[in-house]
């Protein structure tokens, strides 16, 4: 292990950090090359896809395998959910065991950058000329970093309003008209309650989660952390989520739960999400990789499901950051014809048909813009239109800084940050007061984080 990797180490632990590696190598000409009896070259995938996700994936990964034999065999591998998995990953860079190509969060990102266990995506597009012009920009632009793409977005979803529509005709509400503003939620929510008569025990509910707070900064045009995002040639030396914004949006959550209107289910996302699909609330925030989920409870519930774009706190052109995670290729004692068959087997699932699949089979976005013009992919959208919101919010949000997201190695203890200042706020602290104070805790941290990456 180098000197910079033992202080990257010794940064992320001290700090609580759920990123730290124990270790790293890479690759060099005297690797040997994995092989199965029939010599195809083995490829080892790490994921987190699981039931009918995972389904999918194995279907893509056996569609590709048959049309390699002999050649590449990829032998994709469920390491549970993405915490779990990039815990897995440290602990397989330490004793030098590393998958040739592993799947990471969003938020795992700029670590995955700064390990040196990983060879960058743009390496393999240069070498082979590869055009990326059929990727969707606003979804490579958040793995991208001073105009180089680390790594291949693979499953990705965006945050999305659902709402119940028949409670909305029985509230006297348009059932076709999603609100659209933070204002607007408030109104429509005021008379879904049930405190003034309405059919919803309350108008609004949504877990206390600290992705919600970085989407609401972006789609008010607004940076997380300061310079840029960490987008360009410097990396984030400051945290800025206690802007204007931001103490905006918390306001208006703090107001609506004082006022009988929303619920407060905490932190529990997966209670958050039963609270809709069970008629209680009537409007709600939630990822778009839960939509096949909540229109399925929906029909067993007998309600019709409403889908709009992520309340703003006014209408622009601004737009929320997409999640969900991305491929990555590692050099840790993997040889160039190992790296160079993982790289067919990203190329070969980014192709639009193979996207095509993805997206009717999973609800995820598909990475490809011509995926969308697959006879697949626009018959399924005809029949359930509600899948149509997400893309045309993506497609309709201009790409900057603020909506790639803020690239910062302590991304995750940032959200659990923001997660403590909401539950603060929701007990009666002062919003701008709650998120400051988390914004000067996590100084040291980041301050610690970017020290040891350049020593």
């Amino acid at each position: 292990m180098n000197k910079t990797m033992r202080t990257l180490v010794a940064a992320v632990a001290a700090a609580g950090s759920l990123m730290a590696v124990a270790g790293c190598g890479s690759a060099n000409a005297t690797t040997a090359t994995q092989k199965d009896s029939s010599g195809a070259v083995v490829v080892n995938f790490w994921h987190s896809m699981s039931g009918t996700n995972g389904q999918v994936l194995d279907k893509l990964i056996s569609k590709f395998n048959d049309e390699n034999k002999g050649k590449i065999v990829v032998k994709g591998t469920y390491q549970g959910q993405y915490d779990d998995a990039i815990t897995k990953y440290k602990s397989a860079v330490q004793s030098q065991s590393t998958p040739t190509l592993m799947q990471i969060y969003d938020i795992g990102s700029r670590f995955m950058m700064d390990s040196g266990t990983i060879t960058p995506m743009q390496d393999f597009i240069d070498k082979d000329n590869y055009d990326t012009s059929d990727l969707q920009p606003n979804v490579a632009g958040y793995y991208t970093v001073n105009k180089k793409l680390y790594s291949m977005p693979f499953n990705t979803s965006m945050p999305v309003l659902y709402y119940n529509k028949t409670m909305f005709k029985k509230a006297g509400l348009d059932p076709d008209k999603a609100p659209a503003t933070l204002d607007e939620v408030k109104a429509d929510a005021e008379k879904l309650s049930q405190k003034n008569g309405g059919p919803a025990q309350y108008g609004f509910n949504a877990a206390v989660y600290g992705w919600y707070l970085e989407q609401e900064i972006a789609a008010n045009g607004d940076l997380y952390c300061s310079p840029d995002n960490g987008r360009g040639a410097d990396r984030a030396t400051k945290f800025t989520f206690d802007n204007d914004g931001a103490v905006t949006f918390m306001k208006w959550w703090k107001g609506m739960i004082d006022s009988g209107i929303s619920g407060n289910t905490g932190t529990d996302t997966d209670a958050a999400v039963n609270a809709f699909e069970t008629g209680s609330v009537g409007i709600t925030v939630e990822s778009t990789a839960d939509l096949a989920g909540i229109m399925e409870a929906a029909k067993q519930k007998g309600f019709e499901v409403g889908v709009g774009n992520y309340p703003k706190i006014k209408n622009n052109d601004s737009g929320p950051i997409i999640g969900g995670a991305s491929l990555w290729i590692s050099n840790v004692k993997h040889s160039d014809e190992e790296q160079q068959a993982a790289w067919q087997f990203v190329k070969f699932l980014s192709e639009p048909e193979n996207q095509a699949t993805w997206h009717t089979g999973t609800g995820y976005f598909p990475t490809s813009k011509k995926a969308l013009e697959t006879a697949t992919d626009k018959q399924w959208r005809e029949q359930y239109p509600q899948f149509d919101v997400a893309v045309k919010q993506l497609a309709d949000t201009k790409l900057t800084s603020a909506t790639q997201g803020c690239s910062a190695g302590v991304m995750p203890q940032a959200r659990k940050a923001v997660e403590t200042a909401v539950e603060k706020v929701f007990e009666g602290a002062d919003p701008k007061t709650a998120l400051s104070d988390q914004v000067k805790a996590m100084q040291t941290t980041l301050d610690d984080y970017n020290n040891s990456v350049q020593q």
